[in-house]
């Protein structure tokens, strides 16, 4: 893997702020490393919820946690999709998706289990596409929802937009899940 390829994004390679608050609250200069490191935390979070939990919406939040881990791994497969869109020069100018409209529309909400297993093989085919890219395809810039991102950007925004609604149901739920393997010295 290019450590240098999957650093963290340039102010330049994206326009939105929020964008960059996102990027911001992720930890750790290698996105691959971020966003496979994440993968034991969606096993982690998921385990440690009950299923009232589950099937509760908590206020002020409209979404119950399973319409939370739906969305999740939607905009998974949309970021991995984008991604790809900008790496092979497919798609450089790629449409908005309106997460409202999916999460309201519960047309993929299904077993629990089932949905968090599905995140976590959208989350590894991500991983498996990001460390096949050349450094060169880390640099692609489109345009995605109107705004201007590199490949790189995306990469990083999936794991912050992941990190942003796992700390949410966190403190909905009143859990606390472990985010990575615990060493025993």
């Amino acid at each position: 893997m290019n450590h240098v390829a999957s650093r963290r994004p340039d102010p330049s390679e994206f326009e939105l702020p929020y964008h960059g608050e996102l990027i911001g609250r992720v930890e750790g200069s290698c996105a691959v490393e971020v966003l496979r490191g994440q993968l034991f935390w969606i096993c982690e979070l998921a385990s440690s919820l009950s299923t009232e939990q589950v099937d509760r919406v908590h206020a002020p939040y409209r979404w119950t946690v399973r319409q939370v881990f739906e969305h999740v791994a939607n905009a998974e497969r949309m970021y991995g999709y984008r991604m790809m869109c900008l790496a092979d020069g497919s798609g450089p100018d790629l449409p908005a998706w309106d997460e409202n409209v999916s999460a309201d529309s519960r047309f993929g909400l299904g077993n629990f289990s089932h949905l968090v297993a599905e995140l976590g093989e959208l989350r590894k085919a991500n991983v498996a596409l990001l460390t096949r890219l050349t450094p060169h395809a880390w640099d692609a810039t489109g345009t995605v929802a109107g705004n201007r991102a590199t490949v790189r950007t995306l990469a990083w925004l999936a794991a912050g937009h992941l990190q942003h609604h796992f700390e949410i149901v966190e403190m909905r739920c009143g859990v606390t899940a472990t985010r990575g393997p615990v060493m025993i010295e």
